[in-house]
This record gives C-alpha cells, structure tokens and sequence, in this order.
C-alpha cells in the first residue's frame, strides 16, 4: 500500500450535534476499495484521486499521539466517516487498531462507522474504551438481502455478516447500531425490506437506526452510479434522470411514508432513530457506568 505524507489528522469539528455527538474527526486511510455504487467520497469536491486504491497516512499513529497528548478537551473523535477504516489493508497496517489503542490510553471516546466485520477483530479496545468513555459503533446496512449488498456493495462484507457483527458488538457491552444510509430510490426502499431490515436490527441487538431516505448524487459520484445502474440494474438510469434531473440530494418517492413505517417499526421494537436521542443514549449510558464504578 502507498502511503502519503500528513502533517495533522484531528481535527475539531463544528457539527457534532447534527452526527453522533462526535468532537474530533480524522481518517487513517485516504480512499477506500469497498466498491460501493453510490458513495459520496467519489464526488470531486474531495479530492480524492484514484478513489479506489486506498492509502495509507505517513506516521499517522505517531502524529496522532502527538496531537491526542496535547490536546486539553477531551471528546469523541469520528473515525470512517470519508474512508472506510476497515479497508483489507489495515488487516495488516493496524492503523485503525493503534488509533483505538491511543483513543484509550489518552482518554478519548469514539465513533467509528464502517461496513467491514474486521471491527470485531478490535471488540477488546471498543469494550474498553466504552467501560469509562463514550463510544459509538455505526454499521452501514442499506439492505436486508445479501445477494443485493453484494451488487451495491461488491468488496466487503455481506448484509448477514454485518447484522451478525452488530450481535457480537453489543453481546459485549457496545453502543452499535446501524446506519441505514443510503436508500436508493427503486432499488432498497421497498416497504417490505425497510420492515425486514429493522426487523432483523431488532434480533442482532441494534440500538439504534440512522436513516434519511435519500441519496446524494454530484458530479463525477453521479457519474459512477449511474453507469453501475446501466450494468445492473438496465433502464434505472433514465428513470433516475427523469424524476430526479440534476437534483443532489435524491429522496425516495413516498419518503414521508416510507419514513413513518420505518419509525412506527423501530418504535415496536424500542430502537432509537431520532440522532438526539441516539447520541443522549450512547453518552448517558457511559454516565452511569461511571457513577457505578464509583460505589
């Protein structure tokens, strides 16, 4: 794997409240090879040239060390949210792991959002930093049938895998939960899969369900998506370009609908979806685990 050269990787972020309660943002990695159809990190804005072909940061855990010791505020600190972090190469490069690892000595919390079942290689540094920090675990599912995360999702792991990564996450004791982002319009927002989807949420111990009924399409990203729509899914394209134009944020027909279904059934099975309840959730929980460690 190439690496390139970094001078910072925290950074302090202003929108916390809207996005998990996080405080500090950084990416280990910088490209991801998941090969996901409608991911927004392809878009030209970011910069990110040969998407595809992951890099890794230069002295990314020395820098990072550097920067945790010195900083006074504690706080969560984002991890995945432009790169996946559990890329096939950090099975062998650890930067993910010797970031949680630091996280921990120094104090900090996490949260961390990721398509990959390599997280469960991490279960021992996720559990220790939930026992006295705030800590947060985001798992992507876009759709309950494996045989169409495996389209839409080609490199990583399956719909069933993640579900089953969600179990062993919280069978220890960690806040994790599902981002159900995106919904693609006449491919994953179907009634009877959105209720599958937060049915078997329910049954992997999920505690909660992020979505907003949408995808973001810009640019070059667009351009991507569409021509896996032409090799997939044949005619999708021209649908897309007839209801949608050159519209960015692209939200499902029936989103009001479909949105209330999808809180009428996370409601039945008491999982959270609304983000200040989700985040209140995750941080008051490590509240309690500390005021019992005191006793």
């Amino acid at each position: 794997m190439e690496f390139i050269k970094t001078k910072t990787l925290l950074s302090k972020v202003k929108y916390g409240n809207d996005w998990f309660g996080v405080d500090y943002n950084m990416n280990l990695y910088r490209g991801c090879c998941h090969g996901c159809i409608y991911c927004d990190s392809r878009s030209s804005c970011y910069h990110i040239e040969d998407f595809d072909v992951p890099k890794g940061k230069e002295n990314a855990l020395a820098i990072l060390e550097k920067e945790l010791s010195g900083k006074k505020e504690k706080g969560v600190v984002g991890l995945g949210s432009m790169s996946d972090t559990y890329n096939p190469f950090e099975k062998q490069y650890e930067l993910t792991r010797g970031a949680l690892k630091l996280l921990n000595e120094n104090g900090f919390g996490v949260s961390l959002e990721t398509k990959s079942d390599l997280i469960l290689r991490d279960t021992d540094l996720l559990k220790a930093i939930s026992e006295k920090n705030n800590a947060i675990i985001k798992i992507t599912i876009t759709t309950p049938h494996d045989d169409l995360s495996g389209v839409i999702e080609p490199h990583v792991c399956v719909s069933s895998k993640r579900f089953q990564a969600i179990k062993e996450l919280t069978d220890n004791g960690i806040f994790a939960g599902i981002l159900m982002t995106p919904v693609l319009p006449f491919i994953t927002d179907r009634e009877e899969d959105i209720k599958k989807l937060v049915k078997l949420a329910h049954e992997s111990g999920a505690r909660f369900i992020y979505t907003w009924m949408s995808v973001t399409l810009r640019d070059n990203q667009r351009d991507y998506y569409y021509e896996k729509l032409d090799k997939h899914f044949k005619g999708l394209k021209e649908k897309y370009i007839r209801y949608y134009g050159e519209r960015y944020n692209c939200a499902v027909p029936n989103r009001n609908r479909l949105y209330r279904i999808f809180t009428e059934e996370c409601s039945r099975y008491g999982i959270l979806h609304d983000m200040k309840d989700i985040i209140s959730a995750y941080k008051k929980e490590t509240e309690k685990s500390k005021q019992l460690s005191l006793f």
